[in-house]
């Protein structure tokens, strides 16, 4: 039999109308179930052991990971056999209708590794699932539920619930890309431990607002919030868009990057001999400021995209006007001078090309009218006038005025700071 053809809800949220309690009920059975699989599946066990995280699957509490065995419909037949409606079993987002037959249901997870998502209560409202060992090579490695009445994937965060007390006695929190990261930084910290780091993960998706609010307000983030993802592509842009959204409003204590080789990530290094020691050392002693890594990468990508970029002065003087809007999003006069010193040390631009690329930046942004001066060497801002109270970019901008004029007015005090 082919595989079926799936029929999308027509309802743009599943589970309207439907008793929330009764999905509830319905994704803690799916839960018992899928847990129940995984003691017998010996490929996915055997992974999961692979991977350093055979605790759990020896042990049950808090996370309950579980197993959604092969074929279309295993989760489907359990949970009509033990009272679940079908409207029920698609508004959890458990199942979901074929194309070619509307009435039959087939499950959303099949051969996965699944991971319960909860709310802060503790009630799980979906899953993410991971691809079994051998899975085919276009095979999505992670799906996420459908978002339902109870589960609205942009606002939770993977974790929360099963590390409530580390949260509350304010261990840092870290960003991590999946399950697999966070429950890597969980077994990293022994419950006897005073103190440590707590990693949370986006629930199949980039990081939103509401995500980004919540990390802010945990006890924790007044010490730091700690970004960890992989050091690949997509790892890098899903960094540079933590610090756009951890850093507006201000957050309450540092924003950091930990620092992987190439092609690793939190669970990879659990694996490695003294694994546990490396990761924690990753998190908190090796941590760097997250804008000179969002600087990094920005440089990097043109570089990619032009080699060549940093063989002249028009090149440089290109990549410097690229990087300089990074330094307005500094907190302090002291970070943006740190972060400028990087600019002229990663391209190879002089201090006074950067201070004036600078000025150029700001007096674009707070629409001074003033002539164009590039990227050259000479001359400075013809006007000060005061910030546009209407600008949009007013905030972003106004307490750099004071200091960059400065900057023009002393470029020679200015330049012997950044090399100091």
């Amino acid at each position: 039999m082919g595989a079926p053809r799936l029929n999308q809800p027509t309802s743009p949220i599943r589970g309207t109308g439907l008793a929330p309690e009764r999905l509830l009920a319905a994704v803690e059975a799916a839960v018992t179930y899928y847990r129940a699989q995984l003691e017998h599946a010996e490929g996915p066990r055997a992974y999961l052991a692979e991977r350093g995280l055979g605790v759990v699957v020896q042990r049950e509490w808090p996370w309950r990971i579980g197993y959604a065995p092969p074929g279309w419909s295993s989760l489907t037949r359990h949970l009509r056999a033990v009272g679940f409606t079908a409207e029920e079993l698609v508004g959890a987002g458990l199942s979901t209708q074929t194309h070619t037959d509307p009435s039959r249901l087939i499950d959303v997870f099949r051969d996965r590794i699944v991971f319960p998502v909860r709310d802060p209560g503790g009630h799980a409202l979906a899953f993410l699932g991971r691809t079994g060992p051998g899975a085919a090579d276009d095979v999505p490695k992670y799906i996420n539920s459908p978002g339902t009445a109870i589960y609205d994937k942009g606002r939770l965060l993977f974790g929360v619930a099963e590390q409530q007390d580390r949260l509350n006695e304010g261990w840092t929190p870290v960003l991590v890309e999946g399950p697999a990261d966070v429950l890597a930084v969980w077994l990293s910290y022994s419950r006897s431990r005073r103190s440590g780091a707590v990693a949370l993960a986006p629930c199949g998706t980039m990081l939103t607002h509401d995500q980004a609010a919540f990390l802010r307000e945990l006890p924790g983030a007044g010490r730091n919030i700690v970004a960890a993802f992989d050091a690949d592509p997509a790892g890098h842009r899903a960094l540079d868009r933590a610090w756009q959204l951890l850093r507006q409003p201000r957050s309450p204590g540092g924003l950091l990057a930990a620092e992987f080789n190439a092609g690793a990530d939190p669970a990879d290094l659990l694996r490695r001999p003294n694994g546990r020691a490396q990761l924690r050392a990753a998190l908190q002693r090796r941590a760097r400021p997250m804008l000179d890594a969002v600087v990094d990468h920005r440089l990097n990508r043109l570089l990619e995209r032009h080699p060549r970029m940093l063989g002249d002065i028009d090149g440089k003087c290109a990549a410097v006007r690229a990087l300089v809007p990074l330094l307005f999003q500094a907190t302090n006069p002291d970070e943006a001078i740190r972060i400028a010193r990087r600019i002229v040390a990663r391209t190879g631009a002089g201090v006074d090309t950067v201070a004036i690329a600078a000025l150029t930046h700001l007096e674009d942004a707070l629409s001074i009218s003033a002539s164009p001066i590039g990227c050259r060497s000479q001359g400075g801002p013809r006007s000060t006038a005061t910030i546009n109270q209407g600008d949009p970019n007013a905030g972003e901008y106004s307490h750099w005025q004071t200091w960059s004029i400065e900057i023009h007015a002393h470029r020679e005090a200015a330049a012997d700071e950044l090399w100091e």
